[in-house]
């Protein structure tokens, strides 16, 4: 489908039509996704899979998977769809490369990493999960200088780094501090900046205000997403437990700029609960002015 098709379809609603979704836009500009989302349907097709998020009204996406490529797709080849598509790049996910020690980890090759991430136009570039081996305290305590140098190096580069939690960041290190507090206090609030996790967090049983009061202005980046409360799984926002209302009214002392929709699986078609999603959120004005 070439770009003028696209549009096309899209300001007439046939392409929210085709995916099962509305295709009414949303007065908002940031509208973000973790494409994580739908790494099904990305495994298929990459571009047909953006212009679904497209025509739904997302602008932002944050990426995953980068291996000296995008997708499978060349830096150039990725670039193309996202002009086609209007999407842009906010934020690339990446692990630390201790134990998986591929490109496009912080460990190796980080910066051709950061030199491919600037061609697309990333502003973020975030320390993703830690693989179950990588979570013991020899690795917990070396974690910040890895977090650093990787970004003193983005930062030349003009890319924030960002750490994204689990739950497991959670658990105790000692009587004074879980890992995540471990982590706050031992990178700089400037190099290292945290992307939070409202559905980890709080299956942890843990209050993200607390953190904002803590931590003010270190939390620039959210992901967004919902939980059951009977089984604590994953849910569409607005379906689950999470007061997103009572956070977002601290999103100022949070330092929020961005945020990303995300829900790791779904009992409905991933497009459905994608919807269901995005009509929540404009119902109650949850953007980023």
């Amino acid at each position: 489908m070439n770009r003028k098709d696209f549009l096309t379809l899209s300001s007439l609603g046939f392409l929210g039509v085709s995916c099962g979704v509305s295709g009414t836009s949303l007065s908002t500009k940031n509208l973000g996704i973790q494409l994580y989302t739908v790494r099904n349907a990305i495994s298929k097709n990459v571009e047909q899979t953006l212009e679904k998020l497209a025509a739904l009204s997302f602008k932002n996406l944050e990426i995953y998977g980068y291996d000296g490529t995008f997708f499978g797709k060349t830096k150039s080849e990725f670039r193309t769809i996202l002009k086609n598509t209007g999407l842009q790049v906010i934020s690339s996910h990446h692990r630390t490369g201790v134990t998986d020690k591929e490109n496009g980890t912080l460990l190796q090759n980080w910066e051709k990493t950061l030199e491919d991430l600037n061609f697309i136009g990333s502003k973020y570039a975030v320390c993703s999960y830690l693989p179950e081996a990588e979570r013991t305290i020899e690795n917990y305590r070396k974690l910040p200088e890895i977090l650093e140098t990787a970004a003193r190096v983005s930062k030349q580069n003009g890319i924030q780094l960002a750490y994204h939690n689990h739950d497991f960041e959670f658990l105790k290190m000692n009587e004074e501090n879980n890992y995540y507090d471990f982590i706050l206090k031992n990178t700089s609030a400037d190099l290292v900046k945290m992307e939070l996790d409202l559905y980890w967090i709080s299956k942890a049983g843990l209050d993200p205000l607390i953190y904002f009061e803590k931590y003010p202005e270190r939390f620039p980046l959210w992901h967004v997403k919902d939980m059951k409360s009977d089984t604590k799984e994953f849910t569409e926002i607005g379906n689950g437990m999470i007061d997103f209302k009572r956070i977002f009214e601290a999103k100022e002392k949070a330092g929020l700029k961005h945020w990303f929709v995300e829900q790791d699986s779904s009992d409905k078609d991933i497009f459905e609960s994608i919807s269901m999603s995005k009509k929540y959120i404009k119902e109650n004005g949850f953007f980023v002015r």
